[in-house]
Formats: structure tokens, C-alpha cells, sequence
């Protein structure tokens, strides 16, 4: 076992601070085994068994979710499964640290668990993970301050822009929207890759000029900030971007930001990509059988942590191709009668 250096948070239920264990330490408690392709998957998780989550941003919804679900999984399972839920950059980084073992199952934007199992964008090869399920979907927000002049990704040109944090799910959008607008995003913006806290703190104080962000909703950074700062920001709507934004991807998809999301003037149009929960291709059929159905058999539950997971539905669950769905997980949403 090992220490793993980054900020672990425990589960709403789970109140010490734990280590993640590397990846084979087999049933114990401590980490999840690894799979028996030729063993029947039950869903019932035999030894205590602890996994790790890897989230998102302190003030993101992915940090919220997992640790909301770390802390349904004892409940589920006779207590025979926990989790602990930890703070990272997102998606990328998620995806890198699941594969090497500092985690049991990761947050990641469904565009960047694409270009894992496809080796592409952030990956140059093939990773080893699949699917639990499709969960709700992130919307792109982009705010600006009314001071910056800026009303489109295009008049970002020479502005202080942060684009999320280093390998996360939101910078790789950002920069795809920049190049989408014609702008290069190393030379034609005064980029800040910086997490959601010091980018919310950046736009109070007037060091940024504006953000991208890709979140749930609502996402409590932003809810903040439109709560203390709401005359001096504003979104921008980024719609027409995305035609060339499915040039690079088909899990670009129409949406919109309602104001009643953060008590906005109006609704904002923007661009959705769904969520998905990813593990290593060689968990433990059970215990991946298990988090996904504490996933829709506690969606209520998570729910009330942030209303972002009512989006969490069976019509959903499996539409997770090109990323293969986990033989554990195709047991349970058999089972919960997904389609």
C-alpha cells in the first residue's frame, strides 16, 4: 500500500481520511481485485473492499457526485464495499491515474474517454478502461466579465483566459473552441490554466478577463460567483461553434443553460458532452457490477447532493460506444432493465 499525493476526501458517510491503494492488492480491504473474466458476475462483493474515485475540482459537480456516491456504497453493499472520493484535475488526469492504479473509477467527459481507448488527443495509445455507465451530461460554460468586451470566443484574442485545469476535460474543450473560433490557443490568448477555485477568485478580483468551464448544473464555483458578482459577468453563447466542433467529435451536442440554472436574464444556448464512469478494464466483475448499480439505485441520493445527476438515466446508461462497457456493468443494467 501506498500513500497517493493528492487532497483524498472521504464520502458523505465515510469520515476518515484513507490511501488509495495501487492496483493489486487483490480483495483486500484497501483495494478491489482484479477480474476473473471466467468467474460468474454476481454483483455481490464478497471482501471488504475499498476503491478509490477520482472527481474533479473542489467546486465542481464531479467532486460533489463521487463523493456523494463514495459514500452510498457501504449502505448498498452490507458494507462489504467503500470508497473514498479524492480532488483532482479531471478528466485526463483521471483517466492517466486510473490506468496506473491510484484509482478504482474515474469521472472523465465522454470526448476524452473516446480519445483514451482510441489512443488520441491527450493519449498516444490505446488505455486500458472501460465504461460503468453514461452518466448526466456537462454543459460548456463560458463567462466573461462586462468590462472585457468580449462577446464571442473569437474576441478572446489577447484577453486573460483560463482554460481550466492542466489535463482536465474542460481545458481540452476550451482549446478545441478556441481553434473552432480561429484563434491558437498557445499564442492568441493570455491563457491561465488554472482550477475552477482560483479561476472563480480571478474573475472577482479582475486578474481574468474570462473562463471556460465544463460542469454540471449547477456548478457551485459558479453559482458563487453569480451570486456575488452577477452585474459584472455574463455568459457567452458559443453555438455556432458547433458544427466544427463535431468535426472532431460526435459527443458534441446542442444545449442550453437555463437561467433559472444560476438566476441569469436569460438562457444561454451552448454545447453539451456527456459524462461516463471509467475502470480499468480488469476490475473485479463484481465490484464493478455493484458501483453501477448503487449509480441508478441511488441516483436519488445523489441528486440531493447536486441536481446535476438527475440527469442519470437507464435510457442512457449503455450509450457509451466506441468505449466498451465493463462485463460488471452490463450485468447490473441487465438487471436494472436499461436498454
Amino acid at each position: 500500500m501506498r500513500r497517493i499525493d493528492v487532497r483524498l476526501v472521504a464520502g458523505l458517510s465515510v469520515v476518515a481520511l484513507v490511501a488509495v491503494g495501487a492496483a493489486g492488492c487483490g480483495g483486500q480491504q484497501g483495494g478491489a481485485a482484479k477480474d476473473d473474466a471466467a468467474s460468474e458476475v454476481t454483483c455481490e462483493v464478497s471482501q471488504q473492499t475499498r476503491v478509490g474515485i477520482a472527481t474533479g475540482n473542489a467546486t465542481g459537480v464531479y467532486y460533489v457526485v463521487g463523493n456523494a456516491l463514495a459514500g452510498q456504497l457501504s449502505g448498498a453493499t452490507g458494507g462489504k464495499l467503500t470508497g473514498t472520493a479524492a480532488e483532482t484535475g479531471a478528466s485526463v488526469q483521471n483517466v492517466e491515474q486510473l490506468v496506473s492504479g491510484q484509482y478504482d473509477v474515474a469521472f472523465s467527459l465522454f470526448d476524452t474517454a473516446v480519445n483514451a481507448v482510441q489512443g488520441k488527443g491527450s493519449f498516444t495509445a490505446p488505455q486500458p478502461v472501460e465504461a460503468l455507465a453514461r452518466i448526466y451530461d456537462n454543459y460548456t460554460q463560458v463567462v466573461v466579465r462586462n468590462d472585457a468586451q468580449i462577446g464571442s470566443v473569437a474576441d478572446m484574442r489577447g484577453k486573460r483566459i483560463s482554460t481550466g485545469s492542466p489535463k482536465s476535460g474542460t481545458e481540452v474543450i476550451a482549446n478545441r473552441l478556441l481553434e473552432a473560433a480561429g484563434l491558437d490557443p498557445a499564442k492568441d490568448i493570455r491563457a491561465q490554466r488554472l482550477d475552477l477555485t482560483k479561476t472563480v477568485e480571478g474573475m472577482k478580483d479582475g486578474s481574468i478577463d474570462g473562463f471556460f468551464w465544463s460542469g454540471g448544473l449547477p456548478t457551485g464555483g459558479l453559482t458563487d460567483l453569480f451570486t456575488t458578482a452577477g452585474d459584472r459577468v455574463k455568459f457567452i453563447d458559443i453555438a455556432s461553434l458547433l458544427p466544427k466542433m463535431n468535426e472532431l467529435s460526435p459527443a458534441y451536442q446542442a444545449g442550453t443553460i437555463g437561467r433559472d440554472a444560476y438566476r441569469t436574464a436569460a438562457d444561454t444556448p451552448t454545447i453539451v458532452v456527456p459524462n461516463v464512469l471509467l475502470v480499468r478494464k480488469d476490475l473485479d466483475g463484481n465490484v464493478a457490477c455493484a458501483i453501477t448499480r448503487t449509480v441508478f439505485d441511488k441516483r436519488d441520493a445523489l441528486a440531493q447532493a447536486n441536481p446535476a445527476a438527475r440527469g442519470i438515466s437507464l435510457e442512457n446508461a449503455r450509450k457509451t460506444e466506441p468505449v466498451p462497457l465493463h462485463r460488471g456493468a452490463v450485468k447490473a443494467l441487465e438487471g436494472l432493465g436499461a436498454n
